[in-house]
């Protein structure tokens, strides 16, 4: 049974930094990409990053890059997401996500956590 468990999200003033982890268990991680998505009230989700568990590599969505950086420690079975000059228009909760890196499809998802960025 695949788990996604977040933490790390809380209140910060702008500028400020955050790094949120996500503890994976149940995957197998050389076979899969996992994703940081986020949701502001009365939005629809939106993509942040991938990292993908073979390789390392990462991709990031337009509002985020140069800001965030994700990376796993596989030793821990945890993905990271460090987020560095944080803007009040990053406020929202963010969300853990798995997916088999042969498909495009989310399956697995975190409960989230809430990250609220003041001005």
């Amino acid at each position: 049974q695949v788990q996604l468990v977040e933490s790390g999200g809380g209140l910060v003033q702008a500028g400020d930094s955050l790094r949120l982890a996500c503890a994976a268990s149940g995957v197998t991680f050389r076979t899969f990409d996992m994703g940081w998505f986020r949701q502001a009230p009365g939005k629809e989700r939106e993509f942040v990053a991938l990292i993908r568990w073979s390789d390392g590599s990462t991709y990031y969505g337009h509002p985020v890059k140069g800001r965030f950086t994700s990376s796993r420690d596989n030793a821990k079975n945890t993905v990271f997401l460090q987020m560095n000059s944080l803007k009040p228009e990053d406020t929202a909760v963010y969300y853990c996500s798995a997916r088999r890196a042969s498909t495009n499809t989310w399956d697995y998802w975190g409960q989230g956590t809430q990250v609220t960025v003041s001005s």
